[in-house]
């Protein structure tokens, strides 16, 4: 998961979060919060009408004149006055929910409560107004605060994940132009991203200083390349020449001339895995050009010339049905090789009077080379180290295990993708997958 959806998750939780806590606590606020300015505006009613009350305003109220006030067709508000008994006592207004029934309607209303004396006489005063209306207005509270709640949410993380493209942008661009996009040290850009975020500058120059230590080993590793071809490869030509030369000596003895023979094919083998490696390393460190167009059609062609005595010493049925003459643009004498190891290994580990077959297919953007044989077959072990080194696909056959791992190198390098299936006793299936 990118880090930017990480910040951006975490944002929303949190702010989800925080927002339900607070909705929780608006929503049951509501209620406190409604009775509260209901029962502050009936005591400012209350005051109002004591402060301007007088005897006319009295016998109009008394004689429920004026029970109702402006909204009197829609009984939302009564205001009731009548006469106690005398030798009452003072006390604080009360306000109570209660149902009355006021013209024949009942409704439940919040009412006000409150004695009073008015020149030696004593009054009881109720101010009463309707809950339907306070219900609605919490509803239409509670509707509106959530559109709000829900579009601030909505606002918010959409801002923090623009905002955190933005301020990841710089640490994306290094990614990319520092790592993912560099297939050679030698081809490094060292100029660094603009950012003003003081983390990401840190890690630019921390990649650069990594890429100019990497820089400097490929370098030696290049010049170790060369001086092993050249230190390694020329002692071990003048020691087979003089093993040569030791068998042209005239009455040497038998154990002598079989004791040199087997100098010489150690020798042989020694070579052969120095220019395996040298051949591995050079691909793996891009010393070969990519400029010739390749036909695997006629490759393969001559890839069964040279290996048709091998194929008959063997009776194999060898057999390369190719739908089409696939051309791309590559290294031709490193395809040979690559082509010619899938092969050789197709005919040694094969069986007597087994078969070979080439095929090939077209999926979408890629172009898919079959090579099929019906030989020993590999363990599933043995399928997953197919591409270390010196790891043989049958170890009771003469080999070094470096085929296959000049095959990855050399697919590595053109960007083909090489695929083995296998099985014991029922033979090898190797694809690769060119794109189109």
């Amino acid at each position: 998961m990118k880090l930017q959806v990480k910040f951006s998750l975490y944002n929303a939780v949190t702010k989800v979060a925080i927002i339900l806590v607070l909705g929780a606590i608006i929503l049951f606020s509501l209620d406190r919060l409604a009775y509260n300015q209901l029962d502050n505006r009936l005591i400012k009613k209350k005051n109002k009408i004591i402060k301007h009350l007088n005897d006319n305003e009295i016998d109009s109220l008394l004689n429920k004149e004026q029970s109702f006030t402006d909204y009197n067709i829609l009984k939302e508000e009564f205001i009731v006055l009548t006469v106690l008994p005398d030798n009452q006592k003072d006390s604080t207004a009360k306000v109570f929910t209660e149902k009355r029934e006021i013209e024949g309607d009942i409704e439940v209303y919040r009412i006000l409560n409150y004695k009073f004396s008015y020149h030696k006489n004593w009054y009881n005063l109720e101010i009463g107004e309707t809950m339907t209306a306070l219900q609605s207005i919490k509803n239409s509270i509670r509707f509106y605060m959530l559109i709000v709640l829900v579009a601030a949410l909505l606002i918010t993380l959409i801002a923090d994940y623009t905002f955190s493209n933005f301020l990841l942008k710089p640490f994306y661009r290094i990614i990319d132009k520092k790592i993912n996009l560099v297939d050679d040290p030698s081809h490094y850009n060292y100029q660094n991203i603009p950012t003003s975020t003081s983390d990401f500058k840190i890690l630019d120059n921390s990649i650069n200083s990594l890429m100019r230590k990497i820089n400097t080993l490929f370098a030696l590793e290049k010049q170790f390349i060369a001086n092993v071809s050249h230190e390694l490869l020329t002692p071990i030509s003048i020691l087979s020449t003089r093993f040569e030369n030791m068998l042209n000596t005239p009455d040497i003895p038998v154990e002598h001339e079989n004791k040199i023979y087997a100098s010489l094919k150690t020798l042989n083998r020694l070579k052969l895995i120095i220019n395996s490696l040298l051949l591995i390393s050079k691909v793996e460190n891009n010393q070969y050009l990519k400029t010739e167009e390749i036909s695997l059609n006629q490759e393969i062609d001559d890839i069964h010339e040279d290996l048709e005595d091998r194929i008959a010493d063997k009776n194999i049925s060898y057999s390369a049905r190719l739908s089409k003459d696939f051309h791309f643009t590559g290294n031709k004498a490193l395809i040979h090789t690559l082509l010619i190891n899938i092969i050789n290994n197709a005919i040694k580990y094969n069986v007597d009077n087994g078969t070979i077959t080439i095929t090939d297919k077209t999926e979408s953007d890629r172009y898919i080379l079959t090579i099929s044989d019906t030989g020993t077959g590999m363990s599933k072990e043995l399928v997953e180290n197919a591409f270390d080194r010196f790891k043989r696909g049958n170890s009771e056959e003469n080999g070094f295990g470096l085929g296959l791992a000049i095959v990855q190198s050399i697919a590595r390098f053109h960007k083909i993708d090489v695929d083995i299936k296998s099985e014991e006793q029922k033979g090898t299936n190797i694809s690769l997958s060119f794109s189109i």
